[in-house]
């Protein structure tokens, strides 16, 4: 299934996208009370995935034509969890730029790090420019992936199951704060630079261990081409270190880490400037498409 968060004739819901792309089924409609994604994600059963299933066609009444897509959860509940230097290229690369500030010390370790989102931009948001105060804005198109319940001391063999759904994530990043603070929350936490969308894929439609084509372009130009299987810490690993030693609750949103072909990794950089169209993409998943204003 994918399921997503519009605005439609001046009311936000949360749907149900037909196969075909082109239609909505409202919760509402269905029977459903969920008024918003985290209500579903925290709410969701064996019940509500049958309901879903077995959704008529007919329920599926608003065109996506006539209805504004939202980030699928708009208001995260915390913080995202992102993973940095997470396939070995880009971190040769992110190296490259600033050795002191990208350099892994062990790399039996993953590099974890927080996120904050006030709002997150849906497809076809804006990627706020911040001229003056940002001068080398870059781009990383991530796997996201979505807890459906409270997580706590899971072995790497029980993580597929506590896993709700995926989406494309972009983790916009401001270099020039990321690299002076010698810190990444400030230069990756700026209201507006945390894209995603366009829906949620749920774990059911997806193998696991996700193995799907991941790519970037900017203004058409490919820029990230690679797959979500070279991840250096996979999502198992990952969410069974997370819960060692903290609950991680259902709504849980991880950024998995980014392939190269970030800006900063060319000579000279292309870091985004105001007008350029930034396209995050992932198979089984679909566009997240931005504008720098």
């Amino acid at each position: 299934m994918k399921l997503l968060t519009y605005c439609f004739q001046g009311e936000e819901g949360v749907g149900l996208l037909h196969a075909d792309g082109t239609r909505i089924a409202p919760l509402a409609g269905l029977g459903l009370p969920y008024r918003t994604m985290n209500e579903l994600i925290c709410g969701f059963t064996e019940k509500t995935r049958e309901q879903l299933l077995a959704a008529a066609d007919a329920a599926f009444t608003i065109p996506v034509k006539e209805a504004e897509i939202l980030a699928p959860i708009p208001h995260p509940l915390q913080d995202v969890i992102c993973l940095g230097l997470n396939y070995t290229e880009h971190a040769e690369e992110a190296a490259g730029y600033s050795k002191e500030a990208f350099t892994k010390k062990d790399r039996r370790y993953a590099v974890y790090f927080s996120k904050r989102v006030n709002t997150a931009p849906g497809p076809d948001g804006v990627i706020p420019a911040y001229t003056g105060l940002v001068d080398r804005l870059d781009y990383e198109v991530e796997l996201a992936v979505i807890l459906g319940k409270d997580t706590r001391d899971v072995q790497p063999e029980e993580v597929s199951a506590c896993i709700f759904g995926y989406t494309v994530l972009n983790d916009v990043s401001a270099r020039n704060l990321q690299t002076a603070h010698q810190q990444w929350y400030f230069g990756k936490s700026l209201d507006g630079f945390t894209p995603m969308g366009p829906v949620i894929t749920t774990a059911d439609e997806i193998a696991f261990p996700p193995d799907l084509a991941i790519r970037s372009r900017i203004n058409g130009e490919l820029r990230q081409d690679s797959r979500t299987c070279m991840l250096i810490t996979g999502i198992d690993e990952i969410i069974s270190e997370l819960s060692r030693g903290m609950t991680l609750q259902a709504g849980t949103i991880i950024a998995t880490g980014t392939p190269k072909g970030v800006g900063m990794g060319f000579d000279p950089p292309k870091w985004l400037k105001p007008g350029d169209v930034v396209e995050c993409e992932i198979e089984a998943i679909g566009v997240l498409r931005n504008r720098v204003e």
